[in-house]
């Protein structure tokens, strides 16, 4: 159990001079000034304020004068817009600063995105230059049946010379053979 005195108890003094306002989580409350902005900032809040300030005129003017109840000078439409006026700029400033923060995390989270995949294109620029690299030091299939060929063909002509060797062997043997028979 905490030992901490509780503020909202009854049976303790308040601090004199200190005035205290709800809490407001600042989530909520920006969440709720967005969506006013974004209410006032449709063609219908146009319409219906417009419907509005019409009746009010209309209601002020033509009524008969015991059941009017903003007089000609119209005060209390006055007083009833600038209330409004003056709500609503800070609450379209707070829509926007809102907005411009996620918009900034959204750049962030961009920009890493970029910084990544530039790294992951370099590294793979890199592996595909070795790899043509290393491709060039690795016998091609041209280049072994080119070889082949080559040895084959050597192989041919050495089998040609023993040939020939052979047969001038036999040939000098017969003619040995032959000068000994005589």
């Amino acid at each position: 159990m905490s030992t901490e005195p509780r503020r909202d108890r009854l049976d303790q003094p308040v601090e004199p001079g200190r005035v205290r306002l709800p809490r407001l989580n600042p989530e909520t409350f920006g969440r709720w000034s967005e969506a006013i902005a974004r209410g006032m900032g449709t063609a219908q809040f146009i319409v219906w304020m417009t419907i509005v300030i019409g009746a009010w005129f209309a209601w002020n003017t033509l009524a008969p004068a015991a059941l009017r109840f903003d007089p000609y000078t119209f005060t209390f439409l006055t007083l009833i817009l600038s209330l409004q006026a003056s709500y609503a700029a800070p609450l379209i400033l707070l829509a926007q600063n809102r907005q411009a923060d996620r918009d900034r995390l959204a750049m962030e989270e961009d920009r890493r995105r970029a910084a990544m995949q530039k790294a992951d294109t370099e590294y793979l620029a890199r592996e595909i230059a070795s790899l043509r690299i290393a491709l060039g030091e690795v016998a091609t299939r041209d280049f072994l049946r080119n070889e082949l060929a080559r040895l084959a063909d050597e192989l041919d002509e050495a089998a040609l010379r023993r040939e020939k060797r052979a047969r001038s062997e036999w040939e000098e043997d017969r003619k040995d053979w032959e000068a000994d028979r005589t």
